[in-house]
């Protein structure tokens, strides 16, 4: 597969969701193939940035036409790229929206989830930030009333307060 290939991918679904003289509706649904077909090249040949942005397009599109649950999977994704490289403020914005969006579904344990993955990537190089997701991932649980699936995250949240000696 040519470099270009998910570029040209790019600018087609681009396209697809700019406004124009001929064009009065986005077309949203056509747009997200493209860009998830794009993040997937891009993560093929290791451009990490480009797929971590094209999978964030791909997840406002879904947005978009009210599919909450693909775009968090896709905002996962993209903070699985952020981590990758090493833009930590990503990684929480990425995850806690993530979040959002599963509790947007209804679904409460993929969104403490989402947190707890969150956390679990920033634990060695933020340890605060990774506590405050901990701590977010157990009280979305805790309002579901499932304190019993919270206790993992108490203990891994305990652990990081022990690394930082508190």
């Amino acid at each position: 597969m040519s470099k270009a290939d998910p570029d040209k991918l790019m600018l087609k679904a681009d396209k697809l969701t700019k406004l124009s003289f001929t064009r009065w509706n986005a077309d949203w649904k056509g747009a997200v193939v493209l860009y998830e077909k794009a993040a997937l090249d891009y993560r093929m040949t290791r451009e990490e940035e480009k797929a971590k942005i094209a999978f964030e397009k791909a997840s406002k599109c879904h947005e978009m036409i009210s599919q909450p649950w693909d775009a968090a999977k896709h905002l996962e994704s993209a903070g699985l790229l952020a981590k990758q490289l090493g833009r930590w403020n990503e990684v929480v914005d990425y995850f806690r929206r993530a979040s959002e969006l599963y509790n947007e579904c209804g679904r409460p344990q993929p969104a403490s989830d989402a947190l707890a993955k969150g956390a679990r990537h920033l634990q060695e190089v933020n340890p605060e930030e990774a506590i405050k997701l901990y701590n977010d991932a157990c009280a979305i649980l805790e309002e579901e009333g499932k304190e019993q699936m919270a206790f993992d995250l108490y203990r891994e949240a305990t652990d990081v307060y022990i690394k930082l000696e508190r």
